[in-house]
């Protein structure tokens, strides 16, 4: 049986969404043993799961039937860092706050209600053979290991940036407090070149020098970087958020290069597939 865990007491946030440009706010709930995590809005109750996931644009959305809610990676990266695997999210727009673009404002109000644990059990799941999913020279692999390692790879033409890895190794034990430190205060990036376009497409609205990091050419517009590699390690972050959709962790050395969400979506379904096999 895998562990479970859930928070201690409910919390609020309020912010902008990234896309929409709306203003939203968020209940988070603890909830019961194996009920997951799962959106509420309005009337429609959308579990955070690779059965939902559907392909957006620079970011993860989670639709069922006619509803649907966007942006949703880094609260799930959160919840899933810090350990929480049943959690009801109430929102009153279809959006997810960018917040200050990372997901440590998440960890920060997790960390203030506390964890509660439900069911002890396994922490992490073995896989019976290597899972990849590839576009071109983008892809997410997964190769069962003993231990849990993520490696990301990211390449963009801007000296800036320009190609970044980022390797990490979390102890189980401590995953919550390592993914605190490590991967949580990393925030979302763009290059200034792609803004205009970007809005033209009715994309990041919401977006800001206070909610993103901005390349532009050879230097940032909105310096310091909380870490030399901050751009590689926010995508890390993505991912964890993304793969959380399957409800527990493989035991494997999960390496991803130039992925997208959309990817990550695709290699958690195919985890899953394998899995439930």
């Amino acid at each position: 049986m895998q562990y479970q865990q859930t928070i201690a007491a409910p919390f609020l946030m309020s912010g902008i969404g990234l896309h929409s440009g709306e203003p939203v706010s968020v209940t988070v709930s603890p909830a019961p043993i194996g009920s997951g995590r799962y959106f509420v809005y309005g009337d429609a109750k959308i579990p955070a799961n690779t059965s939902v996931v559907a392909a957006s644009q620079l970011s993860t959305e989670l639709r069922q039937d006619q509803s649907g809610v966007r942006t949703v990676e880094h609260l799930l990266s959160a919840l899933f860092g810090m350990g929480v695997h049943n959690a009801c999210i109430e929102v009153d727009r279809p959006e997810l706050p960018i917040l200050d673009g990372s997901a440590l404002p998440w960890v920060e109000a997790i960390a203030k209600v506390g964890i509660t644990a439900q069911v002890e059990g396994d922490r992490l799941v073995a896989l019976s053979e290597p899972v990849t999913v590839r576009r071109g020279d983008s892809f997410v692999t997964a190769i069962p290991a003993e231990t849990l390692r993520f490696t990301y790879g990211i390449d963009f033409p801007s000296k800036a940036i320009g190609e970044q890895w980022f390797s990490w190794s979390p102890t189980i034990t401590n995953f919550a407090e390592e993914f605190a430190q490590e991967i949580a205060p990393a925030r979302t990036f763009t290059l200034a070149a792609y803004i205009d376009q970007a809005r033209q497409a009715g994309l990041i609205r919401g977006g800001s020098l206070d909610n993103a990091i901005v390349c532009d050419g050879d230097r940032w517009v909105n310096p310091p970087l909380r870490f030399d590699n901050e751009p590689c390690r926010h995508k890390l972050l993505d991912l964890i958020g993304d793969i959380s959709l399957l409800g527990f962790l493989p035991r494997a050395h999960i390496l991803a290069y130039k992925a997208s969400h959309n990817l990550h979506a695709e290699f958690a379904i195919a985890i899953a597939a394998q899995h439930l096999n």
